[in-house]
C-alpha cells in the first residue's frame, strides 16, 4: 500500500524511540551533562559507533528529547486551554507537567547542558505555549499601563497588546521561579506545602 513504512524503517522508528527513552532514564539518574551515547549502546545491545547510525551524536540526541519535552507541554497546555481553562488553569497544568517528570522540565528550563546549543526549530515550539497564554491574558480586563508595559509596545506580536504581553511574561516568570525552586528540593524542610504556595502566587497574578 502506498505510504507504508518498510520493516527497515519501523525498525528504525523503533530503535530510535528506545534510545531515546534510554536517554530519558540516565537524565532522570544523573542530569543531561552526564548523558552517554556509549553506555546507551550498550544497554540496546549495539555498539557505540552502530548507535550513531540512530543519533548524529549527542547533540542530535538532545535536541531530539527538547523538541519532544516542548512539544508535549505545548499540546498539554492548548488542550488546556481549548478544554476551558482560564489563566489559573494554564499554571495548575504546567505544574502537573512539570511534576510529572521534573528531568524533562529541567532539561528545558533548567541549567543549559554544557556545549549544547538548541537549534532555532526549538524555540518555534517553546513559541506555541506563548501564543497560547497571550491568547489567555487578552482576554483579561485592561488596566493602566506600567512603564514597562510602554517598553513592550515595540516587542509586541501583532493583534497582541503590550499588557497581555507584559502579563503573560509575568505569568511565565513566576510559574517558573515557584516550580524550578520546588523541583530543586529548596522547599525540602521548611515545612509548608509547596502547592499551597503556587496556588497563591498564581491568585497574585
Amino acid at each position: 500500500m502506498t505510504g507504508t513504512k518498510s520493516p527497515r524503517e519501523r525498525y528504525r522508528e523503533q530503535m530510535r524511540a528506545e534510545i531515546k527513552e534510554r536517554a530519558w532514564a540516565q537524565i532522570a539518574e544523573a542530569g543531561a551533562a552526564s548523558l552517554s551515547l556509549n553506555a546507551i549502546a550498550k544497554q540496546v545491545g549495539m555498539s557505540g559507533p552502530a548507535l550513531y547510525r540512530y543519533f548524529a551524536g549527542r547533540d542530535e540526541l538532545i535536541t531530539e528529547l527538547i523538541r519532544d519535552a516542548y512539544r508535549d507541554l505545548a499540546d498539554a497546555v492548548r488542550s488546556a486551554f481549548e478544554g476551558g481553562a482560564d489563566v489559573a488553569g494554564l499554571a495548575r497544568t504546567v505544574r502537573a507537567w512539570a511534576l510529572a517528570d521534573p528531568q524533562r522540565y529541567f532539561l528545558i528550563y533548567g541549567t543549559p547542558v554544557p556545549g549544547y546549543h538548541a537549534p532555532a526549530d526549538t524555540t518555534a515550539i517553546s513559541n506555541e505555549i506563548m501564543t497560547v497564554l497571550l491568547a489567555a491574558h487578552s482576554a483579561l480586563p485592561a488596566r493602566p499601563a506600567t512603564p514597562f508595559e510602554t517598553h513592550l509596545a515595540g516587542y509586541t506580536p501583532a493583534a497582541t497588546s503590550a499588557a497581555a504581553l507584559h502579563r503573560a511574561l509575568t505569568f511565565w516568570t513566576r510559574v517558573h521561579g515557584v516550580l524550578s525552586l520546588e523541583l530543586a528540593g529548596h522547599f525540602t524542610g521548611m515545612g509548608f506545602d509547596p502547592a499551597q504556595l503556587f496556588d497563591d502566587e498564581v491568585a497574585r497574578l
